[in-house]
């Protein structure tokens, strides 16, 4: 599947739910399925800045796509990481440094989270761009 059409079925699974209330619980579930960091890799580089919580990611290239794993200490922010993930993780580089967000406005996440909450939500879009461009800077 291509970025775009996860992030149509992220949008299309948001839409089936009336309230944030229920958003939320989904964003909780979501987080109990995130492909999980190995502890190994629980460590500063790894942190997330400008995230309130803490937030780990690691990403990996395997046959020229990147996988990523991801772990919180807030639940909340474990679902956002793993929407997140699920959208990047086993793409190519050039793929996700291609790939809008737009998506997130579009199932109205950023406005539903606390400021430093969607703070947070910037800086880890913003590092699986900063691994996208490092492995595709590899591939050149």
């Amino acid at each position: 599947m291509t970025i775009q059409d996860i992030q149509n079925e992220i949008i299309d699974e948001f839409s089936m739910f009336e309230d944030w209330e229920e958003r939320y619980q989904y964003m909780i579930d979501l987080g109990k399925s995130l492909p999980i960091i190995e502890d190994q890799f629980k460590n500063d580089d790894n942190l997330i800045r400008g995230c309130q919580s803490k937030v780990w990611v690691h990403a990996e290239m395997k046959d020229n796509k990147i996988e990523f794993t991801a772990d919180s200490d807030a639940i909340i922010t474990k679902g956002i990481v793993a929407i997140l993930i699920r959208a990047f993780s086993n793409q190519h580089p050039k793929d996700i440094l291609d790939a809008n967000t737009d998506f997130i406005d579009e199932i109205g996440l950023k406005e539903h989270l606390s400021p430093t909450r969607a703070n947070g939500l910037v800086s880890m879009v913003k590092q699986l761009k900063m691994y996208a461009i490092a492995y595709q800077t590899q591939l050149n």
